[in-house]
This record gives C-alpha cells, structure tokens and sequence, in this order.
C-alpha cells in the first residue's frame, strides 16, 4: 500500500469539510475521485500531500505513519526532518498549474530536485529533457510559461512533479481550466502514466476518462465518501441515491 488514510477529519472555522474519509491506493492503482463542487476533494488531497494538516485520523506512507491522532485527540505530525521524507513520497498537479512565471520550462522542472533533493545538475537536466520529451515538449525547454498554451502549461507541470520521482501523483483537476481540445492532450498523458502503471489519485469531472482509465472510483458529497468501487459498478449501478442524483446531471 502506498498512501492509507484512516479517519481523516478536517475543518475550516468551525466548518467540518472532511468527516471520518478513509481509502487506500495500492501500488500501480488509479483511483479516480468525483462528486460535487464543495464536497472536500481537494481538501483531501491538500491534506493527503502534507499542504494542509488534519484535525483527526492517521496518514501512512509506505507503512510508515506522518500522522495520528493522539490520546487527547489531537493530530500529531512526526518530526519535520521525516516529514520531508513522507512529502517526498508524492506529488500534486493543480488545477491552475502554479508554474514559477520567472524561470523557463527547463528552470522549473529542475529547482526543486536541486534545490530540495541535492540531485546533480546534470543528472537533473537529462531527467527533465527526458519527461519534456515524453510530454510531447522537448522543444518548449527554454519557453517561459506565459508563451504556453494552457495544456501544454499543464503538461509542464505534470512534468515537474514526476521529475521529483514520486511513489504517487495526484491531480486535482488538472483540466479544469482548460478548454475541451486542450483537455484532450493532458488527459492523454494521463491515460499513458496509467498504462505505465503510475501510482495516481485523480479527482476529475472527465466521467468519461474516471471510467475508462481508473481502477477504482470514489463518490464523494458534503465532506464523506458515499460510495466507491469498482468504475463501472459505480457509473452504470450506483447503490446509493445521491450517487445517482450526481450521475444524472452527467447524462443529460
């Protein structure tokens, strides 16, 4: 098991936003995560790659806890020394690509494996060139982010992530912002990853793509998951009404 989270709670101003979610994602898995704007996807994701801290629950990484709860109740993280371990384990793609707008393509991909890893120089420009590559954007190396389109921004940003070398990517929907064409290219690379089996957790509004792609779905509304299984269980015979009341707004 890569990431387990166990009774995971979280709350803003009083406000519970995730209440008791606990899922797993195995090796090679790609859970796909859909419901409702509000629901506490991205929270979970925030609070699953260490950007945000829990109120509750347990966070385990390759058998090893980041996070519990202890006897009062509270969440206690482990040291900050290992907590760059447990964040090392993964890497997000956001919605709105969140690219250094001061450094080239090439520049962004390599300042955090140099900068937080102490890889080689070297090493760390021919591990970009080579993800720029696979991205279809090899030529953009020395391009800046605003001479981007949207997709091929996205594709910079899944690059960089993937340069950190993570045992598990997540995105947070990573075409949210673009139009339907450009979609299609990211969602593509995507596609590929999970034929490579990368280790993945996608929260999407692509049903299409969650069904096709994924090995597991998760439904998730007002801060708990209603429902999850197997893609094509959940898409074509949801057990719970608020699944399907979801769903149908799909298949207008």
């Amino acid at each position: 098991m890569i990431v387990e989270m166990k009774n995971i709670r979280k709350h803003f101003e009083g406000l519970e936003v995730l209440k008791d979610i606990s899922f797993g994602v195995d090796s090679g898995e790609v859970v796909s995560i859909i419901g409702p704007s509000g629901s506490g996807k991205s929270t979970l994701l925030r609070c699953a790659t260490f950007l945000e801290t829990i109120d509750g629950g347990e966070i385990i990484y390759m058998g090893k806890r980041a996070a519990h709860t202890d006897e009062s109740g509270r969440a206690v993280y482990v040291h900050h020394r290992e907590l760059r371990q447990f964040r090392a384990y993964c890497g997000l793609v956001f919605q709105q690509f969140n690219l250094f707008p001061h450094y080239n393509v090439l520049q962004n991909l390599i300042d955090a494996p140099i900068e937080v890893q102490h890889r080689n120089r070297d090493e760390a420009e021919q591990t970009a060139m080579e993800l720029l590559k696979k991205m279809g954007i090899a030529d953009k190396a020395k391009a800046y982010p605003y001479q981007l389109s949207g997709g091929q921004q996205q594709r910079v940003a899944i690059a960089r992530a993937l340069a950190m070398k993570p045992e598990i990517l997540f995105f947070d929907e990573p075409t949210s912002a673009l139009d339907p064409e450009l979609t299609g290219e990211v969602l593509k690379v995507i596609r590929q990853l999970a034929e490579e089996k990368m280790t993945m957790v996608v929260v999407t509004h692509e049903m299409s793509f969650a069904k096709a792609v994924s090995n597991r779905v998760i439904f998730m509304a007002d801060g708990l998951i209603v429902e999850h299984g197997d893609p094509r269980e959940v898409f074509e015979n949801p057990h719970e009404d608020r699944t399907r009341q979801f769903l149908r707004v799909f298949d207008r």
